[in-house]
């Protein structure tokens, strides 16, 4: 079974998203769509033949700290060593840096086929990239110098440290210190929790990223800087050498992502833990930021492809088993969760793949409007990027062990897995109900609704593409809802600054549903229009390939007719003012 069917990855790349006209810009002129298609192709083959065979395994043989060392199967090892070795690490960065410079796009592409093979070992080098970015952007020459090429190789790994045992979300709570040194460091002193890829012998050197107050800078988030915190200080080469005071306190047992250690840490037990600040003081969320934004649309691109991988994985097994005479895929109600996780995991796809567009265009179009009107899109976008897949990814893997039955509940078969891995993702890198807060507290006013108004005109823009029979139907069906949404918005703005505000952001979450799911409509038109558009041009279709373009159209008209219809009791709640769960009390629970 492919982890991401060829078909599909074409079409969301270069179908809705025509990558292939990235070549025409400078930054990306010396590559050619024969070198993205083997980039893609060397990502699918290391994925296959060295991330996906241990992953089971990694599962249920979970890394182990015997008090001095993390130990883990040396599959992982090996798959590491290959990813980094095929320069994947890097791709994302500028030839000068020592990377491919390969368009977001694309890497988004290969990066699908390491989520699907193995999650919790690709989270080692995706973390370590994250880091990388944040180092190249913010970090000094000197420190680049240091840290950069070997975190770029994966020699050096990365992580970021943000949660602490009492501070979780609410960053203003940390309580590590960074203690002014008249040396080129600081001392740092604190702990962190749930410290993803915080320890291992994957690499020689793993630098923290690390959230630490100075004594006597402001209080609450503009008093938060920015640290590199080596596991081992760098000698006069730039070897590791001295450990550097930064203790594993313990491994922590998940649900699922089982093979990606998550540490308890300790920072300066003995007084002498080296940190090195980023940037200037004090701007630490600021610059963190971009490594958590990051961050979020991986997630959110993980949690589609665990959530598809859980989708092809019934959809075969449905067509195999029989019931009743015939294959199950062809009973009513198992057709219905079918599309459903169908619906979900390619909707989701093609969200985050549309974000991996938008990176590429705020970074190298040629129109100067067009890069910022990129910009304040994603910005809006990437609370529900991160979301909105991480959600209803997790929907499509219980919708997949209910289609298997018994087998799907077993752990003889991997969907009670993907279940598991996926579960993770609403939590991790802000909690879904923070991303609903961001949403409608932050993104939709920012820069005087900048990013609703460039939403509002490139959706305008593909409604007016819906020429044909199913795109006709899909934009009627959206159209009653997309004319609520300025008026629901407005609405919430006068909440806001009003007594109804404790009400309104109580609610958060039924904005995020009404939000997310006109947005993945939008998703589906667009891929509606242009698999319609494949369908009545072209003559020489296999019947395979107009089987895939009918599926496209009529898995959009279903979630577009089926599933967009469910935000309205979102719309009354809002409108009503609805304070049945703000005025719980909680002596009542």
């Amino acid at each position: 079974m492919s982890l991401f069917p060829q078909s599909e990855l074409h079409f969301q790349l270069y179908e809705c998203l025509d990558t292939e006209s990235l070549l025409t810009r400078p930054q990306f002129a010396e590559h050619s769509i024969d070198t993205f298609n083997a980039v893609l192709d060397t990502a699918e083959k290391i994925a296959m033949d060295l991330f996906l065979p241990h992953n089971a395994a990694a599962d249920q043989t979970e890394p182990q700290f015997d008090g001095q060392t993390v130990t883990m199967l040396d599959d992982v090892k090996v798959a590491y060593d290959a990813f980094c070795d095929a320069g994947f690490v890097a791709a994302r960065f500028d030839f000068e840096d020592g990377g491919m410079q390969l368009p977001e796009t694309i890497m988004t592409g290969c990066s699908g086929f390491f989520m699907a093979a193995n999650p919790s070992t690709t989270a080692y080098p995706f973390l370590t990239t994250a880091a990388a970015n944040v180092i190249k952007h913010f970090a000094s020459e000197s420190l680049q110098t240091q840290f950069l090429p070997k975190m770029l190789t994966g020699e050096f790994s990365g992580t970021m440290a943000l949660t602490e045992p009492h501070a979780g979300s609410g960053l203003a709570d940390i309580t590590t210190a960074a203690q002014p040194t008249e040396y080129a460091h600081y001392l740092i002193k604190g702990s962190k929790l749930y410290i993803s890829g915080g320890d291992h012998q994957l690499s020689s050197n793993i630098v923290h990223l690390v959230l630490a107050k100075i004594p006597g800078g402001p209080a609450g988030v503009k008093g938060i800087s920015l640290f590199i915190v080596p596991k081992f200080r760098l000698d006069d080469n730039g070897h590791p050498t001295t450990q550097n005071d930064v203790t594993l306190a313990g491994l922590i047992h998940k649900l699922g992502y089982r093979g990606t250690t998550s540490t308890a840490l300790t920072f300066g037990e003995n007084d002498d833990c080296h940190g090195y600040l980023v940037g200037e003081p004090h701007k630490g969320l600021q610059y963190m930021f971009m490594m958590m934004n990051e961050a979020r649309v991986g997630v959110g691109f993980g949690a589609a492809m665990i959530g598809y991988r859980g989708f092809q994985y019934s959809l075969a097994y449905a067509k195999e088993r029989i019931q009743g005479g015939k294959p199950i895929v062809e009973h009513g109600d198992v057709k219905r969760m079918l599309l459903l996780q169908k619906s979900y995991s390619e909707g989701a796809l093609n969200l985050c793949f549309y974000g991996a567009r938008l990176v590429d265009d705020m970074h190298t179009h040629e129109d100067e409007s067009v890069r910022q009107g990129s910009a304040q899109l994603l910005d809006l976008l990437t609370p529900v990027i991160k979301a909105w897949p991480s959600e209803y990814g997790p929907k499509a893997n219980d919708l997949a062990i209910q289609v298997m039955g018994g087998a799907g509940y077993t752990r003889e078969y991997p969907v009670e897995q993907f279940w598991r891995d996926n579960r993770l993702n609403p939590i991790h890198e802000g909690t879904n109900g923070i991303q609903a807060l961001d949403l409608m507290g932050r993104k939709l006013w920012q820069n005087n609704q900048a990013g609703l108004i460039e939403l509002q005109n490139r959706f305008q823009q593909d409604l007016g593409q819906a020429t044909g029979h199913v795109s006709v139907q899909c934009a009627k069906a959206i159209t009653p809802f997309l004319a609520q949404l300025p008026q629901i918005i407005e609405l919430i703005g006068q909440d806001l600054q009003s007594e109804e505000q404790a009400n309104t952001l109580t609610n958060a979450m039924s904005f995020m549903e009404i939000f997310s799911s006109i947005i993945i409509s939008w998703m589906w038109l667009r891929q509606v229009i242009v698999a319609e558009q494949t369908l009545h041009q072209s003559v020489k279709l296999s019947s395979e390939q107009e089987s895939f373009y009918q599926g496209k159209c009529q898995t959009g008209l279903f979630y577009i007719q089926t599933q967009l219809p469910l935000i309205q009791p979102h719309f009354d709640l809002l409108t009503r003012h609805d304070n049945s769960c703000s005025v719980m009390q909680t002596t009542w629970f």
